[in-house]
């Protein structure tokens, strides 16, 4: 087990703006002194990363469950789905988070009973247009509308490889030439691996080249979640779910966004074994010394490019989805469960 150099544990101030839903059954009312998470840090280098004594704030609360958000620069705007409500909302500094997008992810007429049906993963293309892993309709798809004016009318990028139907896409990253890598998990099949409807045997990880071209990039992964790529675009970082095993993996890219090699960047599984909130790697974004910021057991975990855990932004009572940066990446936002928090990483 890592020595500690150093641990900050603080009770942090909340501040809230309630979201549409109220879920009763969610452990999300807390009072004004409670604690939401404290930060620790396990090397010296987490620092440059994060002030061990930077505030948690609650931003937002009562989803079903939070995920996906994505930072909008120049409407200093984020964007976060929830998935089971098959909606997306928005959040600013001066206004409550409020609905932004239904339906998000699900677009039929007819329910579906269980499996996951709004928007998960969201990006932004190089135009500014909005990307939705949408796992219900089990595609990728572009919204038609600028930022400004939402609407679910939808552009499909890839619904399906070799003629046979995506599982439901799950998270996605694009690089600076527009290329888009994402990865489809069974998650949101009502049955998962035993659902009636599915049709491919692998949950893969992906690729749309600029031209539209889908390409298979990894079919090795057991349960793909996260996405994200290194700075300077030549590592494609993954990670993995599973219950049991998880992993976040790291491959080697060349000049035209194609994997060379790579493989296991860091084993989760002593890390899950530990944890007191258990779960496998989710969503994650990468910092500006390239530390992987990532959701998995017991929050966020702090990774360094050489696959080397080096702090631990710990939420408690809950489990964590996704997170964002903003434009400068001086302000995390993470997604967990039934909130939304926001942490100032510097003073």
């Amino acid at each position: 087990m890592k020595k500690i150099l150093a641990i900050a544990s603080l009770h942090f101030m909340i501040y809230c703006s309630c979201g549409e839903n109220n879920n009763n059954n969610k452990q999300a009312e807390q009072s004004a002194d409670s604690a939401i998470g404290k930060i620790l840090i396990y090397d010296a280098t987490a620092s440059n990363a994060i002030d061990s004594s930077a505030t948690i704030d609650i931003i937002a609360k009562g989803y079903t469950w939070s995920e996906g958000p994505v930072w909008i620069a120049d409407k200093q705007m984020l964007l976060f789905s929830d998935v089971p409500e098959n909606k997306v909302y928005q959040w600013t500094e001066n206004d409550s988070a409020k609905l932004y997008l239904t339906p998000s992810g699900y677009t039929g007429s007819v329910k579906r009973i269980g499996g996951e049906d709004g928007a998960n993963g969201l990006t932004l293309d190089r135009k500014g247009q909005l990307l939705l892993c949408q796992s219900g309709n089990r595609q990728i798809a572009r919204m038609n509308a600028n930022l400004s004016s939402p609407q679910p009318s939808f552009t499909v990028l890839a619904a399906n490889y070799n003629g046979k139907k995506f599982n439901s896409p799950n998270d996605l990253v694009t690089d600076s030439k527009n290329n888009i890598y994402f990865t489809d998990p069974i998650y949101g099949l009502p049955q998962r691996e035993k659902d009636s409807t599915r049709e491919l045997a692998i949950e893969g990880v992906y690729k749309i080249d600029t031209g539209g071209k889908l390409s298979l990039l990894i079919d090795s992964i057991q349960r793909p979640n996260g996405i994200a790529l290194s700075n300077d675009e030549k590592t494609l970082y993954v990670a993995s779910s599973a219950d049991k095993n998880p992993k976040w993996y790291a491959y080697n890219l060349d000049d035209k966004g194609n994997i060379k090699s790579g493989g296991v960047l860091l084993d989760g599984t002593d890390l899950m074994s530990r944890a007191t909130v258990k779960q496998g790697g989710d969503g994650f974004k990468i910092d500006q010394y390239g530390n992987i910021f990532a959701a998995g057991p017991d929050g966020v975990n702090i990774i360094s490019p050489a696959g080397k855990l080096i702090g631990l932004i710990k939420v408690f009572n809950r489990k964590t989805s996704n997170c964002a940066f903003n434009e400068n990446k001086s302000v995390l936002f993470i997604t967990a469960d039934d909130v939304v928090l926001r942490i100032k990483l510097h003073k």
